[in-house]
């Protein structure tokens, strides 16, 4: 089922509850687009009476401004998960697909079953959950933004973390996507065990 997109960032999540919705979820992924790295998921169910002032869409906030979110959004949440699924994964079964599964998985680890899953983009196939998808959904579902934020901040989190292991590539300053001087990197030294090999045949020649 898919929500209007006239809807404010609040309402959908209140006309849910209002439907007997308790635990309502929201789910995000970030890294879809990167050359390296895994593609991560976040779900969150988050209290109602404990709104955070700022959530937004986790394009749209700073890097300073998204980790201090995501601590307050950690600590309010009512339950909350994080899943990834790495490059390997990505080139065997293809983004789409792995996107799938990290959210499917994220939502499988959280510690309180939802009620309901509300999905930035499109429905998980096989869920096994009551869902909603909202297209652009991180633009108007509170509990969709706040799993953003915890899905791009843990993503940047961990590449920086690994970054130290291929200091070649500078993963710490492009977070594995395509900018010039990772594309001028590759085309210098190839791809490491990290990169998506299925996202860089128009880059390099195999």
């Amino acid at each position: 089922m898919r929500l209007s997109e006239d809807e404010n960032y609040f309402e959908i999540e209140e006309k849910l509850l209002n439907e007997g919705y308790r635990f309502i979820c929201g789910v995000d992924e970030a890294g879809r687009g990167p050359l390296a790295g895994p593609v991560f998921a976040a779900a969150v169910v988050m209290d109602r009476k404990r709104i955070i002032e700022g959530v937004r869409d986790s394009k749209k906030l700073t890097p300073k401004k998204r980790e201090k979110l995501f601590e307050e959004i950690i600590k309010e949440s009512i339950a909350y998960s994080v899943a990834m699924v790495d490059s390997k994964i990505i080139d065997e079964i293809n983004i789409n697909n792995a996107t799938f599964l990290a959210m499917k998985n994220a939502i499988e680890n959280l510690k309180i079953e939802p009620d309901i899953v509300l999905v930035d983009g499109y429905e998980i196939p096989n869920l096994g959950f009551n869902q909603r998808a909202i297209i652009k959904g991180d633009r108007k579902s509170y509990s969709i933004a706040c799993a953003s934020i915890l899905a791009k901040v843990s993503r940047d989190r961990y590449i920086v973390e690994i970054s130290s292991k291929y200091p070649l590539y500078k993963f710490e300053k492009h977070k594995g996507y395509g900018t010039k001087e990772h594309i001028e990197i590759l085309q210098k030294y190839g791809p490491c065990e990290i990169h998506r090999i299925s996202f860089l045949k128009n880059i390099l020649s195999f």
